[in-house]
């Protein structure tokens, strides 16, 4: 199963540079790496990024993350992944710019049912 992390440009920039980061600012307060499932990434989106150009939608492979993966209630309820550790350019399986279009980020096509 993949996860997703949405970053900023500059965000993104130093996963690439440094090989691993702690995430953003929200991350770093929490004490973990905030991650979406395919069908929360969308509302993710809206909540954390409205407005928000130049992001980028990185994927995860949920099992590769291993022990330090936990699956914690968040939002309305829902069971939302969090990453105890660095995040790091190794855990990336894709990552692809989160294009803003008339107010809304575009998601790819069928991201929210590939997770159903």
């Amino acid at each position: 199963m993949l996860i997703y992390k949405i970053f900023r440009t500059e965000e993104w920039d130093h996963l690439r540079k440094s090989g691993e980061t702690d995430g953003a600012p929200i991350d770093l307060a929490d004490g973990f790496v905030h991650f979406s499932t395919a069908a929360q990434a969308a509302e993710t989106a809206a909540k954390h990024f409205a407005g928000v150009e130049g992001l980028f939608l990185v994927a995860v492979d949920a099992q590769a993350a291993g022990d330090a993966l936990k699956w914690e209630v968040s939002r309305n309820d829902d069971m939302f992944p969090h990453l105890y550790r660095k995040m790091t350019l190794d855990d990336v399986v894709w990552a692809q710019p989160l294009p803003f279009e008339n107010g809304v980020h575009q998601f790819p096509p069928g991201l929210a049912e590939a997770s159903a």
